[in-house]
């Protein structure tokens, strides 16, 4: 079931944001210095879009819609993240597509995100294309850009 994240839902959130990172292989230190960038904050959960996925009571992930960055009616998509017991399990679709939904009751016609090297497939198979790469913190990786345009009506 997907609802609304809450304020006590922070640490959760964020620990699933580090966790999911970490699958891919990424280094602790690595996963470390990123810890700042995943960290889901009560400011996040009053002032943007958040929503978890929740199974048997476990937050199996969460989507982040940055409602700060809309500009000619594009959001962008800040976080989407599964814990790794439900990666490859269908709930990273349910979610995606229950933001596509949000984004479209804001009035938004697109959205755009940075994606993580790892998740370039994912976002490809419902639709983004990569637009343009952005320089990571680590020398000599690039991460993509990505966008969709949404189909009109749905």
């Amino acid at each position: 079931m997907i609802t609304k994240a809450t304020i006590k839902d922070t640490t959760k959130l964020t620990q699933i944001a580090l966790e999911s990172k970490a699958y891919w292989g990424y280094s602790n230190d690595l996963i470390e210095s990123w810890e700042e960038d995943l960290t889901v904050t009560s400011k996040m959960i009053r002032e943007m879009e958040v929503f978890k996925f929740v199974e048997s009571e476990i937050i199996a992930g969460f989507y982040i819609l940055n409602t700060h960055k809309i500009e000619n009616k594009n959001i962008e998509l800040e976080f989407l993240f599964l814990h790794p017991n439900f990666i490859g399990k269908g709930i990273g679709k349910q979610l995606l597509h229950h933001a596509f939904t949000e984004a479209k009751k804001l009035g938004n016609k697109s959205m755009t995100l940075l994606a993580d090297p790892n998740a370039e497939d994912f976002y490809k198979s419902q639709g983004f294309a990569v637009i343009n790469k952005k320089e990571s913190s680590m020398k000599d990786r690039f991460l993509p850009i990505m966008k969709i345009e949404f189909s009109q009506p749905n």
